[in-house]
C-alpha cells in the first residue's frame, strides 16, 4: 500500500508535462502504430479491472468480450497493486514512443492515453483507501482544477435574483415558488421530451454526418441520484434514462434533449466509435471509463452543445412556439422565465464549493445540505439529491460547469463564436471526432 500512495502522490504533485511527439527524429509509422495499440489493448482491459472494484467505473464497453476479466480476478492478491503497476508499465511505454515522429492524431492519441492512464492510475490509488483532497482528485482524475469562489461571489448573483423575482423575502423559496408554473406535467413529458428531441437532432443534422443505423431509447425511472443518463451500447445506439423523482421544468426538455442526445453524449459516442473505434481501430474508445478526463470533454461538450444546437434567441423562440403549449404552460412567461434561469445557472459553482467543502471534511452532510439551499438556491429535495450525487460520484460534478467553461473557451478562442456558427460546429464536431484532453483544450 505504501508504494501505490508514494508513486501517486510523485505523479500529482509533478505536474508531469507530456511529450509532444510531433517534434522527434522519424521513426517507422507502423510501428508507432502498433506499440500504441498494443499500449491502447492493455489500458482497456486494464479498464474492465477496475470495473470489478468500482459498479460505476465502465460507463460503456463495446469491444472483444474475451477482454473482460474473470469476476474472480477482484479477489486475487493484492490485485489493486498489480492494476496500478501495470499502469505505470504502460506509462513507460508511451514515454518510450517520445522519439517518434508523429501526425497531429497521432500525438492527440498519445496525451489521450497518457491522461487516461494517469486517473486510472489514481482511481486505484482510491480504491486502495488513498485519499486526496478535492483539488487533488480533480487535477489526477480529470485533468483539471475548478475555481475557488468565496461566498461573496454568490451573494452578489442572489442579490440580483432578489430583485427580479417577484414578491419579498428568503429568495431561494421565491424562486421555488416562481418555478411551480413551469414544471411540464408528468402526463406530458413523453411528448415534451420526444418533441425537444426531435428539434435537436434537426439542428444537429444539419452540420454533422451520422450513421444511418444511430438510434436511441428513452425511458423514465424513478430512484436515480441523477436528471438524466445516456448509456452506450454501441453500434450506434444509446439508452437514455430521465429520472423523474424531483419536478421536471419546462427548460430540462431541451437541456437534457441536447446533453444525452443531440448533440451531446449520443453524437460524441457514436462519432468517437465510427472514426477512432471502427475506422482507425483504436481500441481504447471501446472503453469509456467513467472517472477520467474523457469524462470532462464528454460533459463540457454535452453541456456546451445546448448553446451550439440553439444560439441567441432560436432557443426561447422554438419553446414558445412548440414546446410551452406541449406542457400546457403559458409562452408568455417564457422571457422572464429565462432571465431568472440566466441568473441562477451563474450559481452552479455553488455545486463544486459544496462538493470541496464537504468532501475535504470542512462541513457535516447536513451542513452541505443547507449550504446548497443557500449558494444554489436548490430546494430540500433536490438539495439532498445533489449531495447523494456528490457522495456518489465525489468530484466528477466539475465536469458540468468547469467543462463547459473550458470546451466554450477553447471553439470561442478559434472563432467558433455566436456570430460565426458553421465554424462553431466544425470546432464542436471535431471535439467529439479526435482524442482530447481538458488541459490540451486549454493549452491549444
Amino acid at each position: 500500500m505504501k508504494k501505490i500512495i508514494s508513486n501517486t502522490l510523485i505523479v500529482l504533485l509533478s505536474g508531469l508535462i507530456l511529450h509532444s511527439c510531433s517534434d522527434k527524429n522519424s521513426t517507422p509509422q507502423n510501428e508507432l502504430e502498433t506499440r500504441m495499440n498494443r499500449i491502447a489493448e492493455n489500458y482497456a482491459k486494464l479498464v474492465l479491472k477496475v470495473g470489478l472494484f468500482d459498479g460505476d467505473y465502465v460507463d460503456a464497453y463495446f469491444g472483444p468480450e474475451d477482454w473482460r476479466p474473470d469476476i474472480n480476478y477482484k479477489d486475487e492478491p493484492d490485485a489493486i497493486q498489480k492494476i496500478y503497476d501495470e499502469a505505470g508499465l504502460l506509462l513507460d511505454g508511451l514515454d518510450s514512443l517520445a522519439a517518434f515522429k508523429a501526425d497531429d492524431m497521432q500525438t492527440l492519441r498519445f496525451r489521450y492515453l497518457y491522461k487516461q492512464l494517469l486517473a486510472l492510475r489514481g482511481k486505484a490509488f482510491m480504491l486502495a483507501d488513498g485519499k486526496f483532497t478535492f483539488d487533488e482528485e480533480t487535477k489526477v482524475l480529470y485533468d483539471a482544477e475548478a475555481p475557488s469562489f468565496p461566498d461573496e461571489h454568490f451573494h452578489s448573483i442572489i442579490n440580483e435574483l432578489d430583485a427580479l423575482l417577484p414578491g419579498s423575502g428568503d429568495v431561494g423559496e421565491r424562486l421555488q415558488e416562481f418555478k411551480k408554473d413551469f414544471i411540464i406535467p408528468k402526463e406530458k413529458l413523453d411528448a415534451v421530451f420526444t418533441a425537444a428531441i426531435e428539434e435537436c437532432r434537426k439542428r444537429t443534422l444539419r452540420y454533422i454526418t451520422l450513421p444511418e443505423e444511430e438510434n436511441f431509447t428513452v425511458e423514465y425511472v424513478e430512484g436515480q441520484h441523477w436528471a438524466a443518463y445516456n448509456w452506450y451500447k454501441g453500434n450506434s445506439f444509446s439508452l437514455i434514462q430521465v429520472n423523474t423523482d424531483l419536478p421536471v421544468y419546462i427548460d430540462r426538455a431541451v437541456d437534457l434533449a441536447a446533453h444525452e442526445g443531440y448533440p451531446g453524449h449520443h453524437v460524441y459516442n457514436v462519432l468517437l466509435e465510427k472514426h477512432l473505434a471502427k475506422e482507425r481501430g483504436w481500441v481504447e474508445f471501446t472503453v469509456y471509463a467513467l472517472f477520467s478526463p474523457q469524462s470532462l470533454i464528454a460533459e463540457g461538450t454535452a453541456n456546451y452543445g445546448i448553446e451550439v444546437a440553439f444560439p441567441c434567441e432560436s432557443r426561447i423562440q422554438f419553446e414558445k412556439e412548440v414546446l410551452f403549449p406541449l406542457a400546457g404552460i403559458d409562452p408568455a412567461k417564457a422571457e422572464q422565465y429565462y432571465k431568472v434561469l440566466e441568473l441562477t445557472s451563474k450559481l452552479s459553482y455553488a455545486s463544486n464549493e459544496a462538493a470541496r467543502k464537504y468532501l475535504d471534511g470542512e462541513l457535516t452532510r447536513d451542513e452541505a445540505k443547507l449550504w446548497l439551499q443557500k449558494y444554489r438556491l436548490a430546494s430540500p429535495e433536490r438539495s439532498e439529491q445533489n449531495l447523494r450525487f456528490i457522495e456518489k460520484y465525489r468530484s466528477y460534478v466539475i465536469n458540468y460547469n468547469l467543462g463547459q467553461d473550458i470546451v466554450k473557451d477553447y471553439i470561442e478562442r478559434n472563432g467558433g463564436t455566436a456570430d460565426n456558427p458553421r465554424r462553431r460546429w466544425e470546432l464542436f464536431k471535431e471535439l467529439l471526432s479526435t482524442p482530447r484532453t481538458p488541459s490540451g483544450l486549454m493549452r491549444d
